[in-house]
């Protein structure tokens, strides 16, 4: 008499593509699932499905991709800078050299490409009502070199200050130095043609400055207090460099910087440390009528 056999064991096959044996299963929901439908899990693999669903919702992934972006406004205005210089390049080569003088008016503009011309500040925006070009102007340069070497520092200053005081505070600083170079410009040499991001730069090197200096350290004993005074030596000493601009920038930086990255002694509450800068930004506006006003 024969003995009852045990069952044939089924083999198992996937549950996305019947005709290929599964090798393993899903380790949340069991499923068998072939190698090409699993994805590797904290524990185990998970099915195609499985793995879907475990994924966190937009809001969830949109968060989590904004925490890992510690520079995001410093590459957003790198990534301006760089857009307006290929813009005006692409309406004419010239501009990426600035090789023709400009005029406009009775103001010799020195040697710069007419293309920058409507977009720079100068004394006579307030009679043309053109204050935009507060702003415009510091998006502007005057050729790669100009460009490159302004882009590099706010690289570097981006760096060291956004993780630091934040996305909303160091665009604040960064504003209110840009329109304090152009107020820097308008006051010391109204009769130029003035560009770049470099009174911005200025601000956040004079920022970095007072905040590595409130915290104890030496910024002689850093990068930052060298590459400001070299910084301000260039601008003395070669020409066409807008010293108006520059010295608005530092100024407007430092007064922005001081206050956001006081020293914790003095307990400023966090909501100065917004309102200073932007008080700084209006003070900037303002300073600016009363110069293009009279």
């Amino acid at each position: 008499m024969a003995l009852p056999q045990p069952p044939v064991p089924q083999t198992a096959t996937c549950y996305r593509h019947p005709d290929r044996e599964a090798g393993r299963r899903c380790t949340r929901c069991g499923r068998p699932a072939c190698a090409d439908c699993l994805v590797p899990a904290p524990v185990g693999s998970h099915c195609l499905d499985c793995a879907r669903a475990s994924r966190p919702d937009v809001t969830t992934r949109a968060r989590y991709w904004n925490a890992r972006q510690p520079t995001l406004v410093t590459f957003a205005l790198i990534l301006a800078n760089v857009a307006v210089f290929l813009w005006l390049g692409l309406q004419d080569p010239a501009a990426f050299t600035s090789s023709r003088r400009a005029t406009r008016g009775q103001f010799d503009l020195g040697l710069l490409d007419e293309i920058h011309t409507p977009l720079g500040v100068y004394s006579l925006l307030s009679d043309e009502g053109e204050w935009y070009r507060l702003v415009t102007s510091g998006f502007v340069h005057f050729g790669i070199i100009h460009l490159a070497f302004n882009m590099l520092l706010l690289f570097q200053l981006g760096q060291l200050l956004e993780p630091a005081i934040g996305r909303i505070r160091f665009l604040l600083i960064y504003v209110a130095s840009l329109l304090g170079g152009s107020v820097g410009a308008l006051l010391l040499q109204p009769s130029s043609l003035h560009g770049g991001a470099s009174g911005a730069v200025f601000g956040l090197m004079g920022a970095a400055f007072v905040g590595l200096r409130n915290r104890g350290i030496n910024p002689f004993s850093t990068g930052i207090g060298t590459t400001l005074i070299l910084n301000l030596l260039i601008t003395f000493t070669i020409p066409g460099i807008s010293i108006g601009g520059h010295l608005g920038g530092v100024v407007a930086g430092i007064v922005a910087g001081y206050a956001v990255l006081a020293p914790r002694h003095l307990r400023v509450p966090e909501w100065a440390t917004y309102a200073v800068p932007a008080g700084v930004i209006v003070l900037d506006l303002l300073a600016a009528y009363l110069i293009g006003s009279t």
